[in-house]
C-alpha cells in the first residue's frame, strides 16, 4: 500500500515537472534575447541590403573591428584582410574577407554576421554582403568576398569602437553544391 501511495504522489510531480521543462524550451528565445542585450553581445545585422546614403561626418571617428571565426565543423581558412579601420560615420567603406577551401571537395557555406556592442547594430548599415548569399568554393579554390558598409551618423556618441564578427558554417549537407566540370 505505501509503494501505491508514493506512486500517486510521484505521477503528478513528474507531470508537473514534464510541462515545466516543455515551458522553459519556449521562453529559451526570449531569455536568450534579453541576456544578449544584457550582456551586449550577438547584435544581429540587418539581413537585407541598405539602398540609403548619408552625409559625411568628418568630425567623428569610428574604429571598425573585423572577426573571421569558423563554426566547429568548418575546415576552410577564412580571415578579414585587415584587422580594423577607422571610419567616419556615413562614409561608404568596404572590406575585404578572403575564404579558402582547404579540402578535396567542394563545399557550400554561409556566414552568419553580428556586431557588438549590440546597440550599434541597428546604426551599421551593409550595402553589399557576402553573408547576403550562400558560398561554393571547388577544391583549392580561394575567393575575396567584400563587405561595404556604412556606420549610421546617429550612432550613439558614447560608441566610438565596434566589431563586426563572421562564423563561417559549412551548409553542404543542406545545399550540396555542384562539382565544376572541365571544358
Amino acid at each position: 500500500m505505501s509503494g501505491e501511495l508514493n506512486n500517486r504522489r510521484l505521477i503528478p510531480r513528474l507531470l508537473v515537472l514534464v510541462v515545466a521543462m516543455f515551458g522553459f524550451g519556449f521562453a529559451l528565445v526570449p531569455i536568450y534575447e534579453v541576456m544578449c542585450v544584457a550582456f551586449g553581445i550577438n547584435g544581429k545585422t540587418n539581413a537585407n541590403a541598405y539602398e540609403g546614403s548619408q552625409a559625411l561626418d568628418e568630425k567623428r571617428q569610428v574604429r571598425v573591428q573585423f572577426l573571421a571565426t569558423n563554426a566547429a565543423d568548418m575546415t576552410w581558412e577564412f580571415r578579414s584582410k585587415a584587422d580594423d579601420l577607422v571610419v567616419h560615420p556615413g562614409a561608404s567603406n568596404e572590406m575585404l574577407f578572403i575564404a579558402h577551401n582547404t579540402t578535396d571537395k567542394p563545399m557550400t557555406a554561409q556566414a552568419v554576421p553580428s556586431i557588438s556592442p549590440s546597440k550599434a547594430a541597428a546604426y551599421f548599415h551593409k550595402t553589399e554582403c557576402f553573408c547576403f548569399t550562400q558560398q561554393v568554393l571547388q577544391p583549392g579554390e580561394r575567393i575575396e568576398m567584400p563587405v561595404r558598409f556604412i556606420v549610421d551618423r546617429d550612432l550613439p556618441p558614447d560608441v566610438h569602437h565596434l566589431t563586426l564578427a563572421y562564423t563561417l558554417f559549412d551548409i553542404t549537407a543542406r545545399k550540396p553544391p555542384v562539382a565544376k566540370t572541365g571544358s
